[in-house]
């Protein structure tokens, strides 16, 4: 055991996490030529087109040292803020993390959301500066952003190229002598800790898994303690760059196990493994529930494939133990399901796997926010409001309180106006501004989650020239005054297009949704009347005119009621059609309504 390291690396995105995981393998022989490629453990198409990593991946390595062979299990992590999950759960399974932060960029808003998650597990952190060959690159003022984040020394501090390979050794080195040997008890009952599965359509699901005291063998009879489902460990193995099966896993190494488990609620990450023969008294602390900030409805466009669609979401959510998903219905789509998320990059990802991974073809509706509503009765006693369907009558509420965040920001001096302008705008409020150097700053606000699920990352990316980084966290609910914008075509509602808006905003939205539908909604042969609503009171109208036949081009010369009777007979027509008519709205229009500052 005393020859085992495990660690993750952590960073803020696009620091050069992936690349350094390559040098890694390279450097201790665990790819051969022909398996190499760029961002190997980065196996999904889409991590590959966006250059991002969406899925922590654990591979296992061997360095020598000093003529000692010692194993490596590197947790490799994501550095998006919409998949810190993902983090917590790797961090989890690790004894220390590479802190990787780039010389030419700095300190990022990421990098320190994720390194006091692996100080809140006591890991121990080395910090490692790397694109040290860019022309750019200032490793003396990095430096000194390192020393006062963490209070290490400037000899702690490891230079290197993930591009280069230059450095890579040392880091290595770094690893053995500084992460500590994972602590447990060989000798005591089994207890080993899940921190990731997926679905293989031919062997069932897999899981991941730490050992934290005592050993596993193959074929042996194991016990899931959270479901309290037993099964046989037909295989297990650790995870080199394809899986190699082991006779037996001891304590305090990383690997996986293949029992023909076909559920994939069975299997739930953070649950503890063991033996049936000789059971452990208690299951290891897991780590936290996941918190959804964004919820959405996810409706299939065949409504016969709303099972297909449940096992789609259910094999997802093994990969993603983020995403949270109950069935709902609609008036205007059917069947579906109320889907939580951890922010709007996560969102489009997972609609993007179920189309990819799962050829499902599928309707999005309005993200939104949960609310707590407190009613007049009984004040006590708050109702969650998660979609806007759900809102209770405005006369009987008492009020409504809605999720705020911290917002860290840091920028580039020149962008900290455009940055409070923006922030302001979203009825955001000013709480700090640090100067971390001469020219970046650190800002901090409250703002209504509300207002940032949007497009505030992009806006913020825009007016920054790509330059400021962000990060948030819960602070919990404050009082709001809220209001349910309804949209109706031809007086029925929509209830897809619903939204819960604070009461300053309900009038620009409103009419600003109007106006959208009607460049996005395809003219029909009767006139359609386009409407935005609190309650009664209809606060914008568009109106799409009908597509119309030239009825009285056969009339030529002659008297003018013949024109007028035709003219009254195709309108007879339009309104009996407009009585039966139902309008189709495109997918299109559903995703607009989030971009409706562009």
């Amino acid at each position: 055991m005393k020859h085992i390291r495990n660690f993750c690396i952590i960073a803020h995105i696009d620091h050069g996490k992936s690349t350094l995981a390559d040098r890694l393998l390279d450097a201790t022989q665990s790819v051969t030529d022909r398996e190499k490629q760029d961002q190997l453990l980065d196996n999904m198409d889409l991590e590959r087109e966006r250059g991002i990593t969406i899925k922590s991946h654990a591979i296992q390595m061997y360095y020598q040292k000093d003529g000692v062979k010692h194993t490596l299990n590197l947790i490799d992590t994501p550095g998006h803020v919409d998949f810190s999950y993902e983090v917590s759960r790797s961090i989890a399974a690790c004894e220390g993390a590479l802190l990787i932060v780039d010389a030419a960029q700095g300190i990022q808003a990421q990098t320190i959301s994720n390194l006091y998650l692996a100080l809140e597990h006591d890991l121990e952190i080395i910090p490692i500066l790397n694109k040290i060959d860019l022309p750019s690159a200032n490793p003396e003022e990095v430096g000194d952003q390192i020393i006062d984040l963490i209070g290490c020394s400037r000899e702690d501090i490891l230079h290197a190229s993930a591009k280069t390979g230059q450095g890579v050794p040392a880091i290595l080195d770094a690893i053995i002598e500084r992460v500590p040997a994972p602590v447990g008890d060989p000798d005591a009952p089994l207890q080993a800790l899940i921190f990731d599965s997926h679905y293989n359509p031919f062997r069932g699901i897999e899981a991941m898994f730490k050992v934290v005291n005592g050993s596993i063998k193959s074929g042996e009879k194991v016990k899931f303690m959270a479901t309290g489902k037993q099964y046989e460990a037909d295989e297990i193995g650790i995870n080199l760059i394809k899986q190699s099966p082991a006779k037996e896993i001891k304590t305090g190494d990383v690997g996986y196990i293949i029992s023909g488990i076909k559920e994939a609620k069975e299997v739930k990450v953070g649950d503890t493994i063991t033996s049936v023969v000789n059971p452990a008294s208690e299951a290891i602390a897991g780590f936290e529930e996941v918190k959804p900030m964004v919820f959405a409805g996810i409706y299939p466009v065949d409504t016969e494939e709303f099972e297909e669609l449940r096992g789609s979401l259910e094999k997802l959510q093994l990969n993603d133990a983020s995403l949270t998903f109950e069935a709902e219905t609609s008036a205007a789509l059917g069947f579906g399901f109320r889907c939580g998320f951890l922010g709007m990059l996560h969102m489009e990802i997972i609609q993007e796997r179920l189309e990819r991974e799962f050829n499902m073809t599928v309707i999005t509706t309005v993200p939104n926010v949960s609310y707590k509503a407190y009613m007049k009765k009984n004040p006590d006693q708050a109702i969650w409001v998660q979609n806007p369907t759900d809102f209770p009558d405005p006369t009987k509420m008492d009020y409504m309180e809605e999720p705020f965040i911290k917002a860290q920001i840091i920028t580039s001096a020149d962008f900290v106006g455009a940055v409070m302008n923006l922030c302001i705008g979203k009825r955001g409020q000013l709480t700090n501004q640090t100067y971390l150097t001469h020219d970046r700053v650190e800002l901090s606000f409250d703002m209504p989650l509300a207002e940032i699920v949007f497009d505030f990352y992009d806006r913020l990316k825009t007016i920054s020239k790509g330059y400021a980084s962000f990060d948030y966290h819960p602070i919990g609910y404050k009082q709001s005054v809220l209001v349910k914008v309804d949209v109706m075509l031809n007086g029925e509602p929509v209830d897809a297009l619903s939204a819960l808006i604070h009461k300053d905003n309900a009038y620009d939205i409103g009419k600003k949704m109007c106006s959208k539908l009607k460049e996005l909604i395809p003219r029909q042969q009767f006139m359609i009347a386009i409407q935005a609503a609190i309650g009664n009171k209809i606060i914008a109208r568009e109106t799409l005119s009908a597509l119309r036949k030239d009825v009285t081009a056969k009339c030529y010369g002659g008297d003018i009621s013949r024109k007028r009777k035709l003219l009254e007979k195709q309108k007879a027509g339009k309104k009996r059609m407009r009585q039966l008519g139902n309008v189709e709205i495109p997918q299109s229009a559903f995703l607009a309504v989030l971009k409706l500052n562009d």
